[in-house]
This record gives structure tokens, sequence and C-alpha cells, in this order.
């Protein structure tokens, strides 16, 4: 079995579908990757033995959807050394407005990376270009894709 490079994490099984798409992009990069679903709120002490593993299982970014506060993103940035990317997900009132302005908002010294709400895809995509960064494989692999992309627009 390959180690894991990027972790998928969300805060509810109800968020699984939006983020269900990060891990696919993720398989078609052929990155491998671990998907959790823990609650900073509800499950706070499973989620610290998971933010400690993360460095050890050798996981090089995390990608943490929550809607709300989005609270799990800024968490995890405060307690890991790697990048972390945010992606606000849809809920309540504000569909994801809240969870958008609160990964963006974090303390200076906390920084996450936000992609748009519901858009767990460009956050899959920014895990790429981060790993690809010291993997000219991977590298490769994402000039393709921006091709590919660019060549689907034209028709």
């Amino acid at each position: 079995m390959t180690t894991p490079r990027v972790a998928v994490i969300y805060s509810s099984p109800a968020e699984h579908d939006a983020m269900a798409q990060a891990g696919a992009l993720l398989a078609r990069f052929g990155v491998p990757y671990d998907e959790a679903c823990l609650s900073p709120h509800r499950s706070p002490r499973a989620l610290a033995a998971w933010m400690a593993e993360l460095e050890g299982r050798g996981i090089e970014v995390v990608i943490a959807g929550s809607a709300g506060s989005a609270a799990l993103a800024g968490i995890i940035a405060a307690h890991v050394a790697c990048p972390v990317i945010g992606v606000p997900l849809s809920a309540g009132t504000q569909d994801g407005h809240d969870a958008l302005l609160g990964l963006t908002q974090l303390p200076s010294g906390v920084p996450v990376a936000a992609v748009g709400i519901d858009n767990a895809l460009n956050g899959a995509v920014l895990a790429v270009q981060v790993l690809a960064a010291g993997d000219p494989a991977l590298r490769q692999a994402i000039w393709q894709f921006k091709d590919d992309f660019e060549n689907a627009a034209r028709l």
C-alpha cells in the first residue's frame, strides 16, 4: 500500500459528497490520500490524536472542508506544519459565505489557503500543485491537466 501524501478531512458525514471531488481528483493524479470525518466540536480528542499523527504518516498537505465557522481548517493549521487548504461548504442561512469568511480571517501566523464555496476540486488541484513543487512527474501532470482544461474550453 502506498503512503498517503494528502489528508482529506471534513466535519460531518453530510459533507462527504461535497468533499468526494477532492479524492476523485487526487486519484486521477495518482496521489495517495486518506480521508477522515472528525468534528472539532463533537470529537475533539479524536481530532487531536489524528493531527498528532499526520507528520509521522507522511502527510504533506491537508484539505479540510467544513461549513459554518469553518473551524476545522483553522484548528488543524494551528497544530500542524504542513499546508492546510480550506474548503468552505455551504450550509445554513449564509450558504457557505460564513465559512469562506472564517477561513480568510484567521489570525496572523495561522494561514489557511481558501478555495471557493463547495469547490473541493480546486482544493485538490492546489494540493497537487503544492506537491508538484518538489515532484517533476507531478509537475508535468499538472501542466497536462492545464492543457487539457484549456483545450476543453475551446470546444
